[in-house]
């Protein structure tokens, strides 16, 4: 294989494109472009009508991006910090079965669309450490931090509310002390922002939340660590 991406349906309403590469050896001859556009399109065919494609692109293949259909709705920014000692707040415990209801409301109301095969999956990948952020029994927000060939990456961070998230970015900061901890953050949510500011997070990298079509409806300021470049 020399060139290869992925293609996601979310049960038709929604799709999203990510993991595209090319072997440097075989780029500037127009595999790249072929593949691309053909994987828009069969994307495309798989989708009811009228329904977007997210993707979140790098800054030099944003213009190419644009050409084939794509407009920039925000900016996604990296950031990674070593984890460290934090006293987890007492409304936060891991998720379990029994949350799965709950969790995938609230993942549906952030993400746009639901996505029950993805999530169910997601949330139990071995390795993986979760938090959710419980009041009255209602739950306010939740975090998944899944491990990496070397450290840890949070995705997704959705809470109701800064403090919340803060509180929830804590936890996975002490559940991986002395690890690289990553998270992609939509830098048009300010309190988002300020939180990685605040715990003096280094920027890694950028690249940009784009659609082809109308983007969806999403409260982006209880998004604070978007799930993955790669799926959405």
């Amino acid at each position: 294989m020399i060139a290869g991406g992925s293609i996601v349906s979310y049960n038709g309403r929604f799709g999203f494109m990510g993991l595209f590469i090319v072997k440097p050896e075989y780029r500037s001859a127009g595999i790249g472009k072929q593949l691309w556009h053909q994987r828009r399109d069969t994307l495309l065919s798989r989708l009811n009508e009228g329904a977007a494609i997210g993707m979140d692109g790098v800054i030099a293949m944003q213009p190419f991006y644009n050409r084939g259909g794509f407009e920039i709705a925000f900016r996604d920014e990296r950031y990674v910090r070593t984890g460290a000692v934090y006293e987890v707040h007492k409304n936060i415990t891991p998720i379990t079965e029994a949350d799965l209801d709950a969790i995938l409301v609230y993942d549906a109301d952030c993400f746009g669309f639901p996505r029950p095969q993805f999530m169910q999956p997601w949330l139990f990948l071995p390795g993986n450490k979760t938090f959710k952020y419980t009041e009255d029994n209602i739950l306010k927000g939740f975090a998944v931090l899944r491990k990496l060939i070397s450290g840890y990456k949070i995705g997704p961070l959705f809470a109701d509310n800064a403090a919340i998230a803060e509180e929830l970015y804590k936890a996975c900061l002490n559940a991986v002390q002395g690890e690289q901890l990553y998270i992609d953050i939509p830098v048009c949510n300010e309190a988002a922002v300020e939180m990685v500011n605040e715990s003096e997070a280094e920027y890694v990298f950028e690249c940009a939340r784009m659609y082809y079509g109308t983007p969806p409806k999403i409260d982006m300021n209880k998004v604070f660590g978007i799930t993955s470049f790669e799926l959405g």
